[in-house]
């Protein structure tokens, strides 16, 4: 067992999960690498000392480049503005630091590919935090997929759907501004995570995409509210995915329906504890889809709660990425997602652009490629 030190760039929403995650990560899963909370770093000295205090950080830092460059930081969390990713990132990688980046990876998909150069270059453990598909459920269904339990793959439905623009009277903010921070840039990877670890890659889409409220009091709206997509999978399958920041009375609508030549599977985000399953080879008079609660027996629910049913929740599906990420430091292996998997994702959102623009069908360009 050993220590590093863990540095945190950003303090906010996603900085407190992770906080919380590294605090908590060695207690839950037992590692051999044991984070200690080093340094946190927000935009002013006001601002990092809260955090420092309210998570119990060592020290404080109004500039990341001091965290990055601070020898006992050994590791870094980005978990700052999109618009920041890319500086870190380099800074880390060029002193051989891991690097757990928030989605999306980069803000723009020149900035997601100097990202994975500057990570591969290094050498150094490398991840993008695409935490949802990392629920009990979710994890098992890919292992259902992955052992055939659903046959071949024929058809996926994914959406990711809020509500929190829902409202054309909410304030015009820092949401509203800039295309990484649009729906496409904020919801739309995750989804699209989702749709390749579960199905595979993406060959080709057709995409729509559309702000519904232009103007809102305080200003214009720069950046997209939802957006649909049209796509083939290289392994023949056809999908359709939804995203939106507008869907009026969902809060967590991250769901999949994914139907194969013998069974399907169907999840909702809202209902994260449950898997619903439908075999073909059930008998007729009770075939149907049969609802499946998480429990013991599901891949990383144990280290959580001993009892089936009790259920996990969302900062478990941080801790459960602060295990990855600890052991792709340990190991020196790659942890999916690594950030060239984060940069297949930014090609997919890049393509729905492009085919939102011109009006057709985008075959989606690789790193290699390009």
């Amino acid at each position: 067992m050993r220590e590093i030190g863990v540095g945190i760039v950003g303090g906010g929403y996603m900085g407190k999960a992770h906080a919380v995650a590294m605090a908590s990560v060695g207690a839950v899963f037992n590692t051999a690498v044991r984070p200690r909370l080093e340094m946190v770093s927000a935009g002013s000295p006001q601002s990092a000392e809260r955090y420092r205090a309210a998570y119990g950080f060592n020290r404080a830092a109004s500039d990341w480049r001091e965290l990055v460059a601070d020898p006992r930081v050994e590791a870094i969390v980005i978990a700052s503005p999109q618009s920041t990713h890319r500086a870190i990132a380099e800074a880390a990688f060029a002193l051989g630091k891991p690097v757990l980046c928030e989605k999306p990876m980069g803000a723009t998909l020149e900035d997601s590919r100097a990202m994975v150069e500057a990570a591969e270059k290094s050498g150094a453990a490398n991840m993008v935090g695409f935490n949802y598909i990392r629920t009990p459920a979710s994890q098992f269904a890919r292992q259902l997929i992955a052992d055939g339990e659903i046959g071949k793959i024929t058809w996926f439905r994914g959406e990711h759907t809020e509500d929190f623009l829902a409202d054309p009277q909410t304030p015009a903010n820092w949401r509203t501004t800039g295309e990484a921070n649009g729906t496409m840039g904020d919801l739309a990877p995750h989804m699209i995570n989702a749709a390749l670890a579960l199905v595979g890659p993406i060959r080709s889409l057709m995409a729509e995409i559309e702000t519904v409220h232009a103007t809102r009091p305080g200003g214009d709206v720069s950046n997209d509210d939802q957006g649909q997509m049209m796509c083939r999978f290289e392994n023949g399958a056809m999908g359709q995915m939804h995203f939106s920041r507008i869907a009026t009375g969902r809060k967590m609508g991250y769901a999949y329906e994914i139907t194969g030549t013998k069974g399907a599977i169907r999840f909702d985000q809202e209902d994260q504890n449950a898997l619903w399953l439908y075999r073909m080879d059930e008998p007729e008079a009770t075939r149907g889809f049969t609802k499946i609660l998480t429990g013991p027996a599901h891949p990383d629910y144990l280290p959580f709660c001993q009892g089936p049913g009790h259920g996990t929740g969302y900062q478990d599906q941080i801790i459960i990425e602060a295990r990855d990420f600890l052991y792709a430091i340990e190991t020196g292996k790659p942890v999916w997602p690594t950030f060239r998997d984060g940069l297949a994702v930014n090609e997919i959102v890049a393509a729905a652009f492009a085919s939102s623009h011109t009006k057709s069908w985008q075959s989606i360009t690789t790193l290699e490629q390009a």
